[in-house]
């Protein structure tokens, strides 16, 4: 059985790096795609119009979900 010795410049040192560690996962930001649109972000991702989201919409070409004023589109 092998005895080791931790001395507090150790104990300091394994402090930084797990502060660093745990900096870096918080930090990290995942791209995590949203599951539904709303209309402006839409029109930006298919560089459209308004009227012509609105054709699509009611043309059937797109699903979309109505709460409240505001129409949402599923991000597939």
């Amino acid at each position: 059985m092998s005895v080791e010795i931790i001395t507090k410049e150790d104990l300091q040192h394994f402090r930084l790096q797990l502060l660093n560690d745990i900096y870096d996962l918080l930090n990290t930001k995942k791209d995590i795609p949203k599951e539904w649109l709303k209309g402006a972000e839409v029109r930006q991702l298919l560089k459209v119009s308004q009227g012509t989201l609105q054709n699509l919409r009611t043309g059937g070409r797109l699903s979309y979900s109505k709460i409240g004023g505001t129409y949402y589109y599923r991000h597939c």
